[in-house]
């Protein structure tokens, strides 16, 4: 199984990006799949995850209200739409995925995730 993270790059503080993370090789039934993200000099942190199954989500504090993460099904695809966004968003975000269900006080635990993108650069700068 082979995660692709895209969709990183240069923005001003207040724009948006939207990352995909695509999904090849065994395709997942229901899955959890999220995102991540690391500065430099920082511990990797949660962002965002969901469960195929039943939708549910989860966001971290810093991205709540601003973040976005969705999926497309037919396209194997989980996305992470990034509004308002901030100089402190600047990091590598990368996609990750369980093969099966996680309840939703888990997701935050880099520790349950299988799979891991390569992760792509955000960097939100004037």
């Amino acid at each position: 199984v082979q995660l692709q993270a895209s969709g990183g790059g240069l923005v001003q503080p207040g724009g948006s990006l939207r990352l995909s993370c695509a999904t090849s090789g065994r395709v997942f039934r229901s899955p959890t799949m999220g995102w991540f993200r690391q500065a430099p000099g920082k511990e990797r942190e949660f962002v965002s995850a969901m469960r195929w199954g039943d939708s549910g989500k989860r966001y971290a504090d810093s991205v709540k209200g601003r973040f976005t993460i969705s999926r497309d099904n037919a396209k194997n695809t989980l996305y992470l739409q990034m509004n308002s966004l901030k100089p402190e968003d600047t990091a590598v975000y990368y996609c990750a995925a369980r093969e099966n269900n996680l309840i939703t006080g888990v997701f935050h635990q880099p520790a349950m995730y299988d799979y891991w993108g390569q992760g792509t650069q955000v960097t939100v700068s004037s």
